[in-house]
């Protein structure tokens, strides 16, 4: 097939073309430059137009009425004033200039080009949520100016946003879940996963203000925090959530932190606390630490349904009631402690009808924990014996009237073995691990304002208190003292909370045996016998020998069920 020779003027008018264009170009440059002035003014004007077409819109129509007599008034009196129209007409073509003017020559803090670049993707991403064909002067429109609705932005050292101001329309449907959310995803893809952000979303100005959050500190270990009885550390959030602050030894981080304190006792709203988490989230660290401080002021009940060893560290000590890991073990337990919380119960109801103070033991606070009941309740239903967990129902009920706190952990696979009863009186929330927005609104009762990151350090979750907000929280490092994969720092600083051993418990200084030998004490008053799992590595007695068998426990004796 024969080729077709080009047209004449492509093969010898090169030169020509590339002149003309050159001079199309330099003649638009100098009536850019001539009509410079005349540019600007008139997109001052445009501006002022579209400005006070919006603020008319925007106006009430029962204020339209005196808006209009106002500036009619006001027009009259330019019109009778000696040189009124040229003074008018020269203020208003000074506001346009001033209005028209080119923003790209901004003063120090201005977005370079990038940024800007970054600010108009965000502009363009939100414009399908935040318009309406209906809407005359829309906020948003395709091809808009990003300047308008973007009251403030901050970028950090990489570039990305740090913070974020917009406004947004008043039709937009801010008042329901869904499109917030969708809002809420569009922000997080454009801003860049990995990290975490705050949406603050304020209805009576129409404005959404969004925030890059800085991690919360995972160094922080167990300590003695200086709180009131009755007060409970549950772990730091961040500075604005919280109005008062701790001073604790924070680890490389230091200065105050913002602690989450947990209220309990006979005035507390929420006097049980149920912490679920994935494995290895650290739920088994938060009971640890929630027993260190409740040891201070009262006496503890440990049920490990797990029976991985978490809890042998508090075998034996001061204030710790039992630690069990088998079902006839934690049945008996419970069981005593529903004695115990009617005997508490009693006494306090004899005591106030007398007009006396209410006895010392029916005020001193019980702690009953108990980690993993479902794996509990499938061995006790193996062994054909019933679930341990229906006995904690009168605690649940009455605990707080007796002094008595329920604190339950669970894996979140396992949520929907816990009772009834469990679920209905643990209003005290905490969630750990990488979860989803659907799984926080599931367990807390309602998502947070914050997007939950995929990966986080083991602590790491969020907590609600009742009907109180949706906080980030991180547990202090509570390891087990006898984790050798621990730091040695941590696992120091949770041997110095430990209570003294009670008098006459003996356990083996050389053992590093994983099995728990078990100590069955004699049954007294018509209570069955309860088994006390024994410390096998004792860090505070070396000189017992080895195999020596222990007396149980002073607290751990069921003679206080005798009503």
């Amino acid at each position: 097939m024969a080729r077709r020779p080009l047209p004449r003027i492509l093969r010898t008018g090169g030169e020509h073309l590339a002149r003309g264009r050159e001079l199309a170009r330099t003649a638009g440059a100098g009536a850019t430059d001539v009509l410079h002035p005349v540019i600007t003014v008139a997109r001052g004007l445009g501006r002022l137009t579209v400005v006070s077409r919006r603020r008319w819109t925007d106006t009430p129509k029962d204020r339209r009425g005196p808006l209009l007599f106002l500036g009619a008034s006001v027009l009259l009196a330019v019109v009778l004033t000696p040189y009124g129209a040229l003074l008018a007409a020269a203020a208003l073509m000074a506001a346009a200039a001033w209005r028209g003017r080119d923003r790209a020559g901004r003063p120090a803090g201005a977005p370079d080009d990038e940024q800007a670049q970054r600010l108009r993707s965000f502009y363009e991403a939100l414009v399908p949520h935040f318009s309406v064909t209906e809407d005359p002067v829309p906020l948003y429109s395709h091809g808009g100016d990003w300047q308008e609705p973007f009251e403030a932005h901050e970028f950090d050292g990489a570039g990305r946003v740090a913070r974020l101001v917009l406004r947004y329309p008043a039709y937009f449907a801010d008042g329901e879940a869904e499109a917030r959310v969708r809002v809420e995803q569009t922000l997080l893809a454009k801003a860049g996963r990995g990290r975490e952000y705050r949406f603050v979303w304020e209805e009576e100005a129409n404005r959404l203000t969004l925030e890059v959050l800085p991690p919360l500190p995972a160094d922080i270990a167990a300590q003695a925090f200086d709180t009131a009885p009755g007060e409970t550390v549950l772990g730091v959030t961040d500075p604005p959530e919280v109005s008062y602050a701790l001073a604790p030894d924070a680890g490389e981080r230091g200065g105050e932190v913002r602690p989450v304190v947990w209220r309990t006792g006979s005035r507390s709203t929420e006097p049980h606390l149920l912490a679920l988490g994935s494995p290895g989230s650290g739920t088994s660290t938060l009971l640890r630490c929630l027993v260190l401080q409740a040891l201070r002021h009262g006496d503890v009940l440990i049920v490990d349904g797990g029976a991985a060893g978490e809890y042998a560290c508090l075998v034996g000590r001061s204030g710790v009631v039992a630690v069990e890991c088998s079902p006839a073990g934690a049945r008996a337990s419970l069981e005593w402690a529903v004695r115990e919380t009617e005997r508490r119960l009693i006494a306090a109801s004899r005591a106030r009808q007398s007009g006396i103070p209410v006895p010392e033991d029916a005020r001193r606070p019980l702690w009953i924990v108990v980690d993993r009941p479902a794996a509990l309740g499938h061995l006790a239903a193996a062994e054909g014996g019933g679930d341990p967990q229906a006995l904690l129902q009168v605690p649940l009920r009455h605990g707080r009237a007796a002094g008595v706190t329920v604190v339950v952990a669970e894996h979140l696979e396992n949520a929907d073995a816990l009772g009834e009863a469990v679920r209905q009186h643990t209003r005290a929330r905490v969630l750990l691990g990488p979860s989803s927005v659907p799984q926080l609104a599931a367990v807390l009762g309602t998502a947070p304002r914050t997007t939950p990151p995929s990966l986080v350090p083991a602590g790491r979750g969020y907590v609600r208190l009742g009907a109180g907000p949706v906080l980030r929280v991180q547990v202090p490092a509570t390891p087990d003292p006898y984790d050798e994969t621990a730091a040695e720092g941590q696992r120091e600083a949770v041997r110095e909370l430990l209570p003294p051993r009670t008098a006459g418990t003996a356990a083996s200084a050389g053992e590093t045996g994983t099995v728990n030998e078990v100590a069955e004490p004699p049954e007294v008053a018509g209570v069955p016998a309860v088994d006390i799992v024994k410390d096998p590595r004792s860090l505070d007695e070396p000189g017992l020998p080895a195999g020596t068998e222990a007396e149980p426990p002073e607290h751990a004796e069921p003679s206080r069920a005798e009503l």
